[in-house]
């Protein structure tokens, strides 16, 4: 029986979605799946997301490097907010880091419930979890962060660019997943300039961080994916256990 893909497009609209048994890869390119594989990459040892702010805060106690935003902008008194940059040159190896954002923490819990294994992905790691994917019998559900419970552009293209690569592998189940296949390949030799359209890059571009999302939109740059395991984010190389 042929594998399916499916996308969602928002954390508000899982319910609509049968998780049991499927793998479920999280995806917030603007900012925190990218920052957490950046992350990873680098040597941090885990991560933990956290779904608030307060919660994160106080693990700051348990020895955590804490890492919050909302809004795109770090939250007070935390170490670290939502940037991948922050964490080249292995700035945080070794270090176990707690997070919390605005989007992407809230899509990984609310993905967890009867899924397979839940991936976070990201364009700087999108082959390495396509190949993976490929290794797999289970059907994928692609669950964007969007944006305060709202479609985005740039998770919804990430979607059309892992179901593209999947293509051959997987059958679709959802419409959503032909046209978000149809948009990024009709785009993709323009990525940056056709996603610099999108509402949270101009959020973004109002906090000065267009570093940041040049960053988030640089292809295969890690050869890991980011899995969660026990409740925290591990690194996997591609072809390892």
């Amino acid at each position: 029986m042929t594998k399916k893909i499916e996308i969602c497009f928002s954390p508000e609209l899982i319910h609509l979605h049968q998780l049991e048994d499927k793998i479920v890869v999280v995806v917030d390119i603007f900012r925190a799946t990218t920052t957490m594989i950046t992350g990873l990459a680098n040597g941090v040892e885990s991560i933990t997301p956290v779904a608030d702010l307060e919660t994160c805060r106080m693990m700051a106690q348990s020895g955590y490097i804490i890492a919050g935003e909302r809004n795109g902008i770090i939250a007070e008194g935390f170490e670290l907010g939502n940037s991948p940059l922050a964490h080249l040159d292995s700035a945080y190896a070794g270090k176990k880091v707690a997070m919390t954002t605005t989007n992407g923490t809230v899509a990984i819990e609310k993905s967890k419930t009867n899924s397979s294994e839940v991936l976070i992905g990201a364009f700087v790691n999108l082959n390495a979890t396509a190949e993976y994917l490929k290794t797999k019998d289970n059907d994928i559900l692609i669950h964007c962060a969007g944006w305060k419970g709202k479609f985005n552009l740039e998770d919804s293209l990430y979607a059309g660019a892992l179901v593209s690569l999947l293509s051959e592998d997987f059958g679709y189940e959802c419409d959503g997943a032909i046209a978000m296949k149809a948009l990024y390949e009709s785009n993709k030799p323009y990525l940056k300039d056709f996603l610099s359209q999108a509402s949270h890059a101009k959020r973004l571009q109002n906090h000065n961080i267009e570093e940041d999302i040049d960053f988030c939109l640089t292809i295969d740059k890690y050869d890991i994916i980011g899995k969660l395991e026990n409740q925290v984010l591990v690194s996997q190389k591609v072809g390892g256990n």
